[in-house]
């Protein structure tokens, strides 16, 4: 039909060779452009969808569960008369120790049972060693306790070399404190404990159910290196009860004393002049006995395992009175059966429990979880062993000496230790912590994501209530009442202030404005009331000039006399600044803040993000905001004023509502550009995760976090993945939001399009 109408045109001939190349090139360009729109699209979709998958496929690994696998199970090293008193493996895995009461040291193949190497404790004739206990969870420090009341101290470890290019591992023994057994006691010790660090060594043990204990100060030749100790005889304070079990702090504060029952002593020994009975804590409920304790890695903890088949963690906490005492934190099931052994893990908080049953349960103490359990025996396991990376276990049941591998690679993460108030250890209550590495292997980690959250969402409030006010009054302002030629000036202008790049604002923001603010801090406060004021008197002053006056100055140009009175009512408000803070706040409004209110106040805080992130984030709601009014059809407003609507009214109760979608679009927008922030929150803030609505106070927020740590994270590591999580978490955050507020923004559409 076009063609023949094209044909049929009079005078006009629409078939040349030229008029048919152009439209056969238009229609080209069409296509083009139509397919360009499409792909450009679709590939935004599928872009934002492989981010999507690949922050869940970083993610996913977190929340596998453990396993544990039989790998090899051997007998020919079992000896009934000797049975193991200790065992352990290396770094590897592949070499397994065991010590038996002959005092033998036999380091094994941990997948065959072969020798590798047997050593012999310097054991005075006619002894044995009756108990065994190293100097903490990851140290191969160990103190034998003997049968004639004496101990010998000695370290064991594995020398790696490469002869060949073939990796050759070689146990080693060694005696730092000299191969001369100490005297404890007078009879057999039936348990033993150490603590060893730069200034003492201090041994307490039980000899014939009564405790002993001394202690050995260190002495260095400063020339051969040697370390020569001087025994220091220590007298113990009676406890109410027949002692079963020592274990000593490894900072040699508290001498914890299991006795037979359920009560565990604490004795503090932190003077040796000065020793006393702290406390008696009864550490179970009902009728339950305690058979094994143990203490967690870093010697914080104290794991207490029960005949009614519970673990439970204990820790010194200090009360409202800064009086210490022995708390539960949280408490483990294995089973019903009794626990016989509890093994700490080598280098995280976790551990291992064993009941007279055979089963075996790993457990992570901060995340509060119960990993795995499995029966791994068919009766009592007489020894355990789990390997510093705790990837194998060594388990000596009644069938032999079985090896497994265990895949247990994130047991930190669990829904209450991400989103939950968590009792970390030294810490008097649950907290909300995030702190993710220390300089030390005893660290707990503290992967708490809702400081972080709770900093975003803190962060994105302050600059949304800076930024929303002034960049919607602005839009309204420049597209309804401003004179055209002016507002081709003014919105390029602040559209150009987007371009700026977020690192200087920040840059800005923390070295030159968070200064500014702490030392003129009345006077930024006074700007909120003589700006308004200063505009107000302002307009009552115009308002009462003569008309001849008012009517000089262009419709629609009245804004631009804003301008000095703006700038002039802050220069007044900051000159104001050191008269206010003498008058109301005795010279020094931070001192004043912090001791007459109990406010803190950090240099590098929310007041200083508010204001520049607002800054950053007012072109991108003024832009929408203001095309959003601009491209309400006149008709409306002509429509409206025609009928006797002032132009306020019309302004109100139709400009507006027709462009509220548009509006709403850019507040959400303008949120999402305020939660996504980086290098402003990085720059302008103290960067402490904390939770703490207080504006003097910083915060940490996820994009922040994630750019400081991931540089410096394990690839693969928990927490590399949980920083994935905190990126997966902050992407759901923005999906959720701008899908709440495309929703949000159709029905206003749908609402008000019959205006």
């Amino acid at each position: 039909m076009y063609q023949k109408t094209i044909e049929n045109s009079p005078g006009v001939d629409f078939n040349t060779p030229a008029l048919k190349r152009k439209r056969s090139l238009r229609f080209l360009k069409d296509n083009v452009a139509r397919w360009a729109v499409a792909v450009g699209g679709l590939g935004v979709i599928a872009a934002i969808t492989l981010i999507f998958f690949y922050l869940v496929y970083e993610v996913a690994p977190l929340f596998k569960g453990a396993t544990i696998t039989p790998q090899s199970t051997w007998t020919q090293s079992i000896d009934q008369d000797k049975p193991s008193l200790y065992m352990s493996m290396e770094e590897q895995g592949e070499i397994a120790l065991s010590i038996n009461r002959l005092g033998e040291l036999n380091f094994r193949s941990t997948r065959t049972g072969d020798d590798k190497a047997r050593f012999y404790l310097p054991l005075p004739t006619g002894t044995e060693v009756t108990t065994l206990t190293s100097d903490s969870a990851d140290s191969t420090l160990m103190a034998a306790g003997l049968s004639d009341g004496q101990a010998i101290v000695f370290k064991y470890g594995h020398k790696i070399s490469w002869p060949n290019d073939q990796r050759v591992i070689t146990p080693v023994v060694e005696y730092p404190y000299g191969k001369e057994p100490l005297t404890l006691g007078n009879a057999s010790l039936s348990d033993i404990t150490l603590a060893d660090n730069d200034r003492q060594l201090f041994i307490a043990a039980i000899s014939n159910g009564k405790m002993v204990a001394t202690a050995f100060s260190k002495e260095e030749n400063f020339l051969t290196e040697e370390v020569t100790l001087e025994q220091q005889p220590i007298t113990l304070p009676a406890i109410p009860g027949t002692p079963e079990q020592l274990k000593i702090e490894p900072d040699q504060r508290w001498l914890f004393v299991r006795m037979t029952g359920d009560e565990m002593a604490i004795i503090n020994v932190a003077r040796m002049n000065q020793l006393y009975l702290h406390s008696v804590t009864d550490l179970t409920v009902g009728d339950a006995n305690i058979t094994d304790i143990q203490f967690l890695l870093g010697g914080v903890s104290l794991l207490t395992g029960d005949d009614s088949g519970l673990i439970s963690q204990w820790s010194m906490v200090r009360d409202d009175n800064n009086e210490w005492s022995l708390q539960r934190i949280r408490d483990f099931k294995l089973t019903d059966n009794p626990i016989t052994s509890i093994k700490p893990e080598h280098r995280r908080k976790g551990f291992l429990a064993a009941d007279t049953e055979g089963n075996v349960g790993v457990f992570y103490t901060t995340a509060g979880r119960s990993i795995i359990r499995e029966k791994l025996s068919d009766g009592v396991i007489n020894q355990m062993a789990i390997s510093p990376r705790s990837n194998y276990l060594l388990v000596d049941g009644q069938n032999g000496v079985e090896f497994l591998r265990v895949k247990n690679e994130h047991p930190e993460v669990s829904f209450s230790a991400l989103w939950q108030k968590v009792w970390y250890e030294g810490y008097e209550q649950p907290e909300y912590i995030w702190q993710s590495s220390a300089s030390n292997n005893d660290f707990e980690p503290k992967l708490s994501l809702t400081p972080l959250s709770f900093g975003t969402l803190k962060a994105a409030f302050y600059a949304m209530l800076l930024a929303t006010p002034l960049a919607i009054a602005g839009a309204i302002y420049t597209a309804y009442f401003m004179a055209p030629g002016m507002r081709r000036k003014v919105k390029p202008m602040i559209e150009l202030m987007e371009a700026l790049p977020t690192v200087i604002l920040g840059f800005l923001a923390g070295l030159w404005l968070a200064p500014l603010i702490e030392n003129n801090l009345p006077g930024i406060f006074a700007l909120l009331l003589f700006v308004p004021v200063g505009i107000l008197l302002f307009a009552f002053i115009w308002d009462a000039l003569p008309s001849k006056i008012r009517h000089s100055v262009p419709e629609g140009w009245q804004a631009a006399l804003l301008v000095p009175v703006v700038l002039l009512s802050g220069y007044v408000a900051f000159s104001m600044n050191t008269v206010l803070e003498v008058t109301f706040f005795n010279g020094d409004m931070r001192t004043w803040l912090t001791s007459e209110l109990g406010i803190p106040y950090d240099q590098r805080n929310a007041l200083v993000v508010g204001l520049a992130m607002g800054f950053a984030v007012i072109p991108t709601i003024f832009s929408i905001a203001e095309d959003a009014i601009f491209s309400v059809p006149k008709h409306l407003s002509y429509g409206s004023l025609a009928l006797g609507a002032t132009p306020w009214q019309t302004l109100v109760r139709v400009v507006l509502l027709t462009a509220s979608p548009g509006i709403f679009s850019a507040v959400m927008i303008g949120m999402g550009r305020a939660v996504g922030e980086t290098m402003i929150v990085l720059m302008a803030t103290g960067n402490t995760p904390i939770m703490d609505v207080n504006i003097f106070e910083g915060m940490r927020t996820l994009a922040a976090n994630i750019a400081v740590e991931m540089p410096e994270s394990e690839v693969g590591s928990s927490h590399y993945r949980i920083l994935f999580l905190a990126a997966l978490v902050l992407f759901l955050f923005t999906f959720v939001v701008n899908t709440a507020a495309e929703i949000v923004r159709h029905r206003l559409r749908k609402k008000y399009s019959s205006l």
